[in-house]
């Protein structure tokens, strides 16, 4: 998904997320298999507050009272998550934003890109530029990363995505680098290890069948491309976390 204007995204599950999520970015928030197994929940209920920049005005976050603010919003284009205990702290605000006249709803949002714009405990989660500045291709580039989000564990082979993206081998990577600034290598690998380090947190298993639950075939390789994403070795994050 793409949104052409600035969003607030609310995962209201506990523990819940926060993102925001600058504009012409593309995003994609898919439920792990096991969050919905055997019954275990009805889904994630997700709130979404939808904004352009100059919702109070023309230039107003380029004055010099509003420099905190106008930081967090450029850092928007890389996608700001924010940690489960500061998200909990707007839950009630979330919740009540439809039930606020049009005037309060933007004075409620302007205290909160405020107070967030403070917080030290939130994420970057790209290290590069990910916004899609024409919407052409837009379907396109969903239609593979949902691919790509639904598949990571397998052994996804680059011709069968280029199919996907009816292209040929060479154009699509092309195609992929300029819409992501990542080879498209590059890309499914980030996805894999930020996998590999929700479920080293998450799960107790060996670092070894963490390797194959997310895609990878050797250790050596999981390690090595770990360690190049993530500043360290699995077990070391493991450790650290």
């Amino acid at each position: 998904m793409v949104l052409d204007s600035l969003g607030i995204v609310y995962l209201s599950s506990v523990p819940g997320e926060l993102v925001l999520v600058g504009p012409n970015l593309p995003h994609l928030w898919r439920n792990d298999a096991s969050y919905t197994q055997d019954g275990a929940s009805d889904g994630v209920k997700t709130i979404v507050l939808k904004f352009t920049r100059d919702f109070i005005g023309n230039g107003t976050f380029d004055r010099s009272e509003f420099v905190k603010i106008n930081q967090l919003l450029q850092m928007s284009k890389y996608g700001v998550y924010f940690d489960s205990t500061i998200s909990a702290a707007y839950h009630e605000d979330l919740l009540n934003m439809p039930n606020l006249s049009p005037v309060q709803q933007s004075i409620k949002l302007l205290s909160m890109l405020d107070s967030l714009a403070l917080e030290n405990d939130k994420t970057l989660l790209s290290t590069s530029d990910m916004r899609q500045m024409t919407t052409d291709n837009s379907h396109r580039i969903d239609t593979v990363l949902k691919y790509i989000s639904d598949n990571y564990v397998s052994d996804i082979c680059l011709d069968d995505v280029a199919d996907i993206a009816c292209m040929t081998t060479n154009s699509f990577c092309r195609f992929f680098k300029r819409m992501t600034n990542k080879s498209f290598t590059r890309f499914l690998n980030e996805v894999r290890i930020k996998n590999a380090s929700r479920l080293l947190v998450q799960e107790n298993v060996p670092v070894s069948e963490v390797c194959y639950m997310v895609g990878f075939n050797t250790i050596t390789n999981f390690n090595k491309q770990f360690k190049q994403i993530m500043g360290r070795t699995p077990s070391d994050y493991r450790c650290a976390v």
